[in-house]
C-alpha cells in the first residue's frame, strides 16, 4: 500500500483529493519561482511566494501527517524567512539548493501518483546553503 493509499484510508477522500490538487500546483510552480530568484527585481516578490508555498505545505502535510514532508516544508520555510529578512541577492548556491528542494518534492508528488510509499529524503538536502553571501 503506497502513500495515496493510507491517506484515503485515514482521511476523508475529499480531504486528500483537495490536498493532492493544491500539491500538484505548489510543486509545478516550484522550479519556476527558484528559477526567478535570480533575478534581482523579483527577489522579494518571489521570496515572499515561495514562503507561503512551502509554508502551505508544511501545514497540509502536518495535518495530513507526512512527517518527513512537513520537516523538509519546516527547514525550507526557515531558510526562506531568513532569505526574506536579509533582503540580499540569493546565492547560486541557494538556488541549487532549492531546485534540489523542489526536485525532492516533485519525487513525492510521483510517489502520490503511483501510490508508493514516501521516498525518503535525501539527506544532502539537509545541508543548508551559504544564504548571505
Amino acid at each position: 500500500m503506497g502513500i495515496r493509499s493510507d491517506l484515503e484510508a485515514s482521511f476523508d477522500f475529499e480531504i486528500v483529493d483537495e490536498f493532492l490538487d493544491h500539491y500538484s500546483l505548489m510543486v509545478d510552480s516550484m522550479e519556476i519561482m527558484i528559477i526567478d530568484l535570480q533575478k534581482s527585481e523579483m527577489h522579494d516578490r518571489v521570496v515572499n511566494e515561495l514562503f507561503r508555498v512551502f509554508h502551505n505545505i508544511k501545514s497540509a502535510s502536518g495535518y495530513l501527517q507526512i512527517t518527513s514532508m512537513n520537516k523538509l516544508s519546516a527547514f525550507v520555510e526557515d531558510a526562506l524567512e531568513e532569505l526574506r529578512n536579509s533582503k540580499k541577492p540569493v546565492t547560486q548556491e541557494t538556488i541549487d539548493w532549492l531546485l534540489q528542494i523542489s526536485d525532492m518534492f516533485a519525487i513525492w508528488q510521483d510517489d502520490f501518483r503511483q501510490d508508493r510509499p514516501i521516498s525518503k529524503i535525501n539527506f544532502s538536502l539537509l545541508k543548508l546553503p551559504d544564504l548571505d553571501k
